[in-house]
């Protein structure tokens, strides 16, 4: 019987060590492959028909490569969709969601950051139970506030209108802004607001000297939260708002005769932007202390 040298025994090992390695990535990477391929075809197909007329969509179908690449779905898209019988194009419903997204972020992070340095320092009797209810609007589903909301719409006059859709969206987000700065400010040394209290500084003082130059991080892990929510929210700019004053989710919903393709993918612009130019930032915000 012939017995192989300990060093050929130990290579011939590692040769089958590595081919098993191998292997295993192979058979990873195929699968993640194939998931990225399901996961991804709707929007390429989305992509694809974005550069297609609308006769060649109804000529060749919807799942088909493009035989020229027209821009002609997006100026559809954007002067001549039909938005509930009128035919003026998504630019109207494109900047209601500005005109509601924007005010809203910033109104309802500044609520956000109030409450959160309230709740983590400067604790009264009661405080973990204002913090326990308002942290029941994270878990609450939007159907449940439907009918509260619409009485109060209806009494404030502000149905059917921009105003409603923000004055609903400063108020639904005070929950998750102040979920994230009160965790955030809870990690910030009490021995700073001490000192500062040692030296006369009272409580805006100490808020606008000290807090919010700490929170710069958690104020982007705020901003991009509420934008990209704000903006994609489809409920109740549906229930609430109707043609012109329809926020851009709520439109697509409307059918056109051309460009829908088109006028998804410019839906889907400005969180795709805050998320590419800000994604980094707001990894980073919550690993300095957002969610606990």
């Amino acid at each position: 019987m012939v017995s192989l040298p300990a060093d050929d025994f130990a290579d011939r090992e590692a040769v089958v060590a590595r081919r098993r390695f191998v292997l295993g990535r192979l058979a990873v990477y195929g699968l993640l492959s194939l998931f990225a391929a399901v996961y991804l075809f709707p929007a390429l197909i989305v992509l694809s028909n974005a550069f297609r007329t609308y006769p060649e969509v109804v000529r060749h179908g919807v799942i088909a490569l493009p035989q020229s690449l027209s821009l002609e779905g997006w100026f559809d898209a954007w002067t001549r969709y039909c938005v509930s019988g009128t035919c003026d194009g998504i630019r109207a419903n494109f900047f209601n969601s500005l005109r509601i997204t924007i005010p809203a972020t910033l109104v309802s992070t500044a609520l956000g950051l109030v409450n959160g340095y309230v709740l983590s320092k400067w604790r009264f009797p009661g405080s973990d139970l204002v913090f326990g209810a308002m942290l029941l609007g994270v878990f609450m589903p939007g159907q449940v506030t439907l009918l509260p909301w619409a009485y109060i719409l209806g009494r404030l006059h502000l149905y059917n209108s921009v105003n409603g859709l923000i004055l609903i969206h400063c108020v639904q987000g005070i929950s998750f802004t102040t979920l994230f700065c009160r965790n955030f400010f809870v990690g910030v040394p009490d021995d700073l607001i001490k000192a500062a209290q040692i030296d006369g500084a009272g409580f805006w003082r100490i808020f606008g000297r000290i807090m919010l130059p700490l929170s710069p991080p958690i104020v982007i892990v705020t901003v991009i939260w509420q934008f990209t929510s704000i903006w994609n929210e489809f409920l109740y700019g549906e229930i609430f708002t109707a043609a012109n004053e329809q926020p851009i989710t709520a439109a697509l919903l409307s059918a056109g005769s051309g460009g829908q393709s088109a006028a998804v993918l410019i839906a889907a612009l400005p969180p795709v932007l805050v998320y590419l130019f800000g994604g980094r930032y707001f990894v980073r915000g919550l690993t300095q202390g957002a969610i606990k």
